[in-house]
């Protein structure tokens, strides 16, 4: 059993590349080359090795508040971006219609950059012209749920509980008719 505390090196590796990451969040499009943007890699991860094993962490800490304050704004957008892409990502596997499926129904509205679903979903928009605040953190985005469970009788529901479960296994009707097959023919005598 390994107990999370400060003192292990695990923890505060990974704390400590947790940090760094949602600080140093650019990508490689934010970068003229793919030069400058391996560079930036190499620097981040300089720091954070340096922070881990404890070498100069006054001047890098130092140099961490610089660029904070520096890119504050350019944060912000990066880690809404990525919760945007996050969002999109889980609505996309969990089926939630966005705003464009959404337009026009009833039940449905768009409020700052996210559509409200009948069923009481956030979906993230990409509004083409509309800017996205800045200044501010990013706000929370609710997330769960997916099928409305009221509509679902209970047999239908334990199928589709049953499926999926398979599935995240690893297991596909295919490989289940392969694996019968399989078996039958080798307890043949011949």
């Amino acid at each position: 059993m390994v107990l999370i505390s400060s003192t292990n090196p695990q923890y505060k590796e990974i704390s400590t590349r947790r940090r760094i990451a949602s600080i140093f969040n650019k990508r490689e499009d934010d970068f003229p080359s793919l030069r400058e943007y391996n560079d930036y890699l190499e620097e981040v991860e300089d720091m954070t090795f340096n922070l881990i094993e404890g070498i100069d962490v006054p001047a890098i800490e130092a140099k961490i508040a610089k660029y904070m304050e520096e890119n504050s704004e350019q944060i912000m957008i990066n880690r809404a971006r990525k919760a945007e892409e996050l969002a999109a990502a889980l609505a996309a596997s969990k089926e939630i219609p966005t705003q464009t499926e959404t337009d026009g129904e009833p039940g449905s509205s768009s409020q700052g950059g996210f559509s409200i679903t009948s069923q009481g979903q956030y979906a993230p928009t990409i509004a083409g012209g509309q800017p996205r605040p800045t200044g501010m953190p990013p706000q929370p985005v609710p997330l769960g749920g997916g099928l409305d469970m009221q509509h679902i009788d209970d047999e239908q529901m334990m199928k589709l509980r049953a499926e999926r479960g398979g599935r995240a296994g690893g297991w596909s009707i295919e490989l289940s008719k392969k694996r019968a097959l399989e078996e039958a023919f080798t307890s043949l005598w011949v």
